[in-house]
């Protein structure tokens, strides 16, 4: 099973060397759902730094057995669930309503730490996905932004499921278009979180600066449980 996960670590950060078509760093996060205790670890022993979680129960049951990680939020998160992750996680990339900042902004300012987040976008309009649309994001960021002890650090896209690879260029791109003016605006962007194992080279080839793999690192996993 080591041979198997070094082998898929190599391989995916060898194919991210050189960075995206800005000439940034690629971060890798791990989407750890449903991954083995035992898989986890021999994949920080081979270099990954950075799991992230979709499900707050399971975030709390790795934190507790598995140490050496940096931990994500990624996942769609309720607000009654936020207090298991204040001062617990480095980034929550799945902000996606502004009564989601406020009670992340109201924790983080009750336990005195600033949390660093995301701001979720739903390029395509799915209505079976949470998200800002495109032309919400900057109504919302400049809230957002004004919230105490939170800091938008850049936009997490959740693409569609499809083939064409047309329409996921388009999408890419006007995220990506977004992410700069915003970064241009002065917000202390650093992340464009967009890709999962199905795409992430092409988003790569079109703005992303983090995608979120699980998969390619760790293998097919057992939704059913």
């Amino acid at each position: 099973m080591e041979e198997i996960i070094k082998k898929n670590i190599n391989a995916v950060f060898s194919e991210i060397k050189n960075g995206n078509n800005f000439g940034e760093e690629i971060t890798v996060v791990g989407a750890s759902k449903f991954v083995e205790d035992n898989v986890i670890r021999l994949a920080l022993k081979n270099g990954l730094k950075i799991l992230g979680d979709n499900k707050v129960q399971e975030f709390r049951d790795k934190t507790s057995l598995i140490d050496g990680a940096e931990y994500h939020f990624i996942g769609r998160l309720q607000t009654n669930k936020v207090k298991y992750l204040i001062g617990k996680v480095s980034l929550i990339q799945s902000v996606d309503s502004i009564r989601l900042a406020s009670e992340i902004s109201r924790l983080s300012t009750k336990n005195n730490v600033t949390t660093n987040v995301l701001l979720e976008v739903n390029p395509f309009k799915e209505e079976s996905k949470g998200g800002f649309l495109l032309d919400e994001v900057e109504l919302a960021i400049k809230e957002i932004a004004d919230m105490p002890n939170v800091t938008v650090k850049g936009l997490m896209a959740m693409l569609p499921d499809t083939d064409n690879e047309d329409l996921l260029v388009a999408l890419c791109d006007k995220t990506r278009a977004l992410y700069d003016k915003l970064k241009n605006d002065g917000y202390p962007f650093t992340y464009l979180s967009m890709g999962m194992s199905g795409d992430y080279k092409l988003t790569i080839k079109h703005g992303a600066n983090m995608i979120r793999l699980g998969t390619i690192l760790f293998g097919a996993r057992d939704y059913t449980k």
